[in-house]
C-alpha cells in the first residue's frame, strides 16, 4: 500500500516528504503523487495524455532521484501535470524503470494550482527498506 506524508518540521522554505510502499513500484508512485500534490489538486487532473519514460541507474536511491527530476522536468517543458503512474522496476546489476504516466496540460481555469516545484534536492534524500516496506524521504525546492 502506497502512501505519503508531508513533513512540516523538516524544511521551512521547501517541502519535505516521506513516501512509503510495499514494493519499489508503490514507493515510486507514492513519491510522484506527493510531488504533484504539492503543485496541484490531482483529483482535478484527467489522465488524457500518456507519456512513456525509461530510466536506468545502478543505485535505487539515484533512480528515484532521476525519476522525480524527470517528471518535474516534464511538468516544466511540456506544461503538464500528472495523476496516474504505471511503473515497472527491474533490477539485476542495474535498476531499470519503465513507466507510463498520464495527465494533461495545465489549465488554470480548471486545475486548482498550488505552488510550483522547481526541483528535487539531494538534501536529506534517502531511500531505505524498513520492516519490509520501502521508505523515501526527500525535499522539493519550491
Amino acid at each position: 500500500m502506497e502512501e505519503f506524508v508531508f513533513l512540516d518540521d523538516i524544511a521551512t522554505a521547501d517541502v519535505a516528504i516521506e513516501a512509503r510502499g510495499d514494493t519499489l513500484e508503490e514507493l515510486f508512485r507514492a513519491s510522484a503523487m506527493a510531488t504533484f500534490e504539492v503543485m496541484v489538486d490531482t483529483k482535478g487532473v484527467q489522465p488524457r495524455i500518456k507519456k512513456e519514460l525509461h530510466l536506468e541507474n545502478s543505485e535505487i536511491d539515484k533512480l528515484l532521484f532521476d525519476w522525480l527530476a524527470e517528471i518535474i522536468y516534464l511538468k516544466d517543458s511540456e506544461y503538464m501535470v500528472f495523476t496516474k503512474f504505471d511503473i515497472k522496476i527491474e533490477g539485476n546489476s542495474n535498476y531499470l524503470l519503465n513507466a507510463k504516466i498520464f495527465g494533461e496540460e495545465i489549465d488554470q481555469s480548471r486545475h486548482k494550482l498550488r505552488c510550483d516545484v522547481k526541483a528535487v534536492t539531494y538534501h536529506l534524500f534517502d531511500v531505505s527498506k524498513k520492516e519490509g516496506r520501502w521508505i523515501s524521504r526527500f525535499i522539493l525546492d519550491i
